[in-house]
C-alpha cells in the first residue's frame, strides 16, 4: 500500500523555522515508528506571493485537495501590508479552508502542568485543563450576504455583515463536536445568543435535533456565549467540548488560548468532509502566527507547530497512540524545564532555541521506545 501523503505548507516569518522541527519530527516516526508519509512541499502566503504573485497558486491548491493533509506554518508579515486585500498573503490560507471546505475548526486548550503558572489565571483553575473548542469555518456572520459599507440617507455610511446559517451547515459542525466529544469525555456544551438571535435559536434547535436523534448518550448542554466566556475565565474546567458558530468561536478560543499560559503552544486543525480514501479534509497549523520580529532568529517555539502534527496522527492517519507518544514528549521536555524565550521569565536563565527545543522532542521520543 502507498503511504499517507502529506503537503507542507511552511509559509512566512517563523512558520519554515518550526515546519523544520516537524519534518524531524515525520522523520522519526518513520525511521522508528516504520510511520512513513510521502511528504511535498509549496509556497504559501507572503511566500508564495514573492515566487509568483498570487498567495496561493492554482497548482498548490490542487495539491492541497489531493492530499491526505495539508500542515500549515504560518503567513503574512509587515512587508505585505501595502499590497491589495485580494493578494494579502492571509487570502491564501482563507482560500485552502474555503475551497476545500474545512468547516469544523479544532481549537484545543490544554494547560501543561509544567506551564500552569504562565497562565493569567491562578493555577488550581487551569492545572490539567484540557478542553477543545469546535468552531463552524465556513459560514456565518463572515460569509453572509447582504454585507459592504455604503451611503446613507443622512450623509453618513452604514456597514453590513450578515449572520447567516443553514440547518445542514450546522448540523455538520455538530456532529463533528459529538464525535470528538465521544473520544474525550463524552460532554458538549453548545453556545450562541439564542436569547436575541434568530441564528441563535436555529443554532440551538438544531444542534439540540443532532443530540437527539443521533448522539443520545452524549451529554449536552446549552449556554450563552457571553455567559460562556464568563464561565471559561471563571471555571474553565467544567467544559470538555464547546461547539459554536463562526463568530464567537474566534472569540472564545483566543480567550480560551490564554488560559495556558502561551499561544506557543497551542495547535489547530481544520476539518471537512471526508474524501474518498475516508479521511476528512484537513489542514493543520499553529496558532501563533508568523511572528515576524523574530523570525529568522532561532526563538520561535516550535511545540504548537508540533503538536499540530500530533492532531494530524489523530485524526486524519487514526494513530491516537503514536499522537499521545508525541504529545507526552513534548510534555515531558517541558517538565524537564526545556524552555524556549516565550516560556520564560526574565530571571529563569538561557533560553532554548528552536532547534534545541526539537532536539529536546526527539529525544524524549527516543526515550519513549
Amino acid at each position: 500500500m502507498s503511504n499517507p501523503t502529506l503537503l507542507i505548507l511552511a509559509g512566512d516569518g517563523i512558520g519554515p523555522e518550526v515546519m523544520d522541527e516537524v519534518k524531524r519530527i515525520i522523520a522519526w516516526f518513520g525511521d522508528k515508528r516504520d510511520l512513513r508519509f510521502d511528504v511535498e512541499e509549496d509556497l504559501v502566503g507572503g511566500a508564495a506571493y514573492d515566487a509568483t504573485g498570487t498567495p496561493l497558486t492554482d497548482a498548490t491548491m490542487a495539491k492541497a485537495q489531493a492530499a491526505d493533509a495539508v500542515l500549515l506554518g504560518a503567513v503574512g508579515g509587515p512587508k505585505y501590508d501595502t499590497l491589495d486585500f485580494s493578494v494579502k498573503p492571509e487570502r491564501g490560507l482563507l482560500r485552502l479552508r474555503k475551497e476545500m471546505d474545512l468547516y469544523a475548526n479544532l481549537r484545543p486548550a490544554q494547560c501543561f502542568d509544567a506551564l500552569a503558572d504562565f497562565s493569567s489565571l491562578k493555577r488550581d483553575i487551569v492545572a490539567g485543563l484540557d478542553i477543545m473548542i469546535v468552531r463552524e469555518l465556513t459560514s456565518g456572520i463572515y460569509f453572509g450576504e447582504p454585507r459592504g459599507i455604503q451611503a446613507d440617507n443622512e450623509g453618513g455610511r452604514v456597514g453590513v455583515n450578515t449572520q447567516r446559517y443553514t440547518t445542514n451547515e450546522i448540523r455538520r459542525v455538530a456532529r463533528s463536536a459529538f464525535e470528538l466529544a465521544k473520544r474525550r469525555n463524552n460532554k458538549v456544551c453548545s453556545m450562541e445568543k439564542a436569547n436575541v438571535m434568530e441564528s441563535g435559536i436555529l443554532w440551538r434547535e438544531e444542534v439540540q435535533w443532532v443530540h437527539d436523534n443521533e448522539y443520545p448518550e452524549v451529554e449536552l448542554t446549552h449556554m450563552y456565549a457571553d455567559a460562556g466566556a464568563m464561565q471559561l475565565v471563571r471555571a474553565p474546567k467544567q467544559f470538555d467540548v464547546i461547539v459554536t458558530d463562526n463568530l464567537f468561536g474566534d472569540l472564545l478560543s483566543d480567550a480560551a488560548a490564554m488560559l495556558t499560559g502561551s499561544l506557543g503552544m497551542l495547535p489547530s486543525a481544520s476539518l471537512g468532509a471526508p474524501s474518498e480514501a475516508g479521511r476528512p479534509k484537513a489542514l493543520y497549523e499553529p496558532v501563533h502566527g508568523s511572528a515576524p520580529d523574530i523570525a529568522g532568529q532561532g526563538k520561535a517555539n516550535p511545540s504548537a507547530c508540533v503538536l499540530s502534527f500530533a492532531m494530524a496522527l489523530r485524526y486524519s492517519f487514526d494513530q491516537g497512540d503514536e499522537a499521545t507518544r508525541l504529545e507526552r514528549a513534548v510534555e515531558k521536555v517541558l517538565a524537564d524545564g526545556v524552555r524556549t524565550a516565550d516560556l520564560m521569565q526574565a530571571t529563569d536563565g538561557t533560553p532554548a532555541t528552536t532547534r534545541e527545543m526539537g532536539d529536546a522532542i526527539l529525544a524524549a521520543l527516543d526515550a519513549s521506545l
